[in-house]
């Protein structure tokens, strides 16, 4: 079920998108409810870990330094390179980056499962990743865009903890002292995910209804390479450190695959609306081509040896 479910994301997302397009007076005013999503999302994915996953971090310590590295490093850059060369106005710029400066998606995991990859390391490098935005996505945005436009680095510090760390640890707590709860419940975890994210989704569409129409393709064409960018450095970078085929699919994806709505709550609640355009256009587009990926790489044999 969660498979065909993150497989049908993107459909989701857009006849979501559609609705919100036709109807924005239904969806803009849940502008607020955005943070308190991301949040329910974080607090999902806490219910999906145990101690063995913080484990898993040591077992996998090379592969998952070196997939952060590449997460934090090329992702950012990219971002910035690809907006100032495509000459995007300043907000959308600032879209991108955050993006770019975001922690791994949650929907890489399930991703990384179907295109045979490495899905204990591919959980691994989610939890690092997740935990390290609390300090390098403020840092990395200040670096990329304190030059241009305002960055509340301090703020967005502690926002990073409220919506991230503080649900994530929540949910990780409860699987640990009520796992039968949990367990009771985790068959639904997806569905309320991929809901929740269309959900912002949908939002981000209403509030820029009459702003869609005057963005050109160059926009949907900067996120999307932007993506390829990031999934062939996750793994042309691994191969060439010498990682196995299985490894370099894992750190592919979660390269490449970005917490989009991390970046679109961000970008709402410290720039506007428009702002959040590129991290909803991201959300779409990284699980169609995080789809297309998995569905050609689960039809050809991983090298297990490096």
């Amino acid at each position: 079920m969660s498979h065909r479910l993150t497989l049908l994301f993107p459909v989701f997302a857009i006849a979501g998108s559609a609705l919100a397009w036709q109807q924005p007076q239904w969806f803009s005013p849940m502008a607020n409810w955005i943070i308190a999503i991301l949040m329910v999302i974080m607090f999902c994915m806490g219910l999906t870990l145990s101690g063995a996953d913080f484990r898993r971090v040591y077992q996998h310590k090379s592969a998952v330094t070196l997939g952060v590295v590449l997460q934090y490093t090329v992702m950012p850059l990219a971002a910035f390179v690809i907006a100032t060369l495509a000459g995007l106005p300043s907000e959308l710029l600032v879209g991108l980056v955050l993006v770019g400066c975001a922690s791994g998606g949650t929907a890489s995991n399930v991703i990384c499962f179907l295109a045979r990859g490495d899905l204990a390391l591919s959980v691994s490098m989610t939890l690092v990743s997740t935990l390290l935005a609390v300090a390098a996505l403020p840092a990395l945005s200040w670096l990329y865009l304190g030059q241009a436009v305002p960055v509340p680095a301090a703020g967005m510090m502690m926002s990073v903890l409220k919506i991230v760390i503080l649900p994530l640890a929540l949910g990780f707590s409860l699987n640990m002292f009520a796992r039968n709860a949990v367990r009771t419940i985790s068959p639904y975890l997806p569905l309320i995910t991929t809901a929740a994210i269309v959900l912002v989704i949908v939002i981000i569409v209403a509030l820029n209804q009459q702003k869609l129409a005057s963005i050109s393709a160059v926009l949907v064409l900067a996120v999307a390479a932007h993506n390829f960018i990031g999934l062939s450095a996750g793994y042309w970078g691994a191969r060439l450190l010498g990682k196995n085929s299985t490894v370099s699919r894992t750190i592919a994806i979660e390269v490449g695959m970005q917490n989009s709505g991390l970046a679109v709550a961000l970008a709402i609640k410290y720039f506007s609306p428009l702002t959040a355009l590129p991290g909803a256009i991201f959300s779409i587009w990284h699980n169609i081509s995080g789809a297309f990926l998995a569905a050609y790489w689960s039809e050809k044999e991983p090298q297990h040896k490096s």
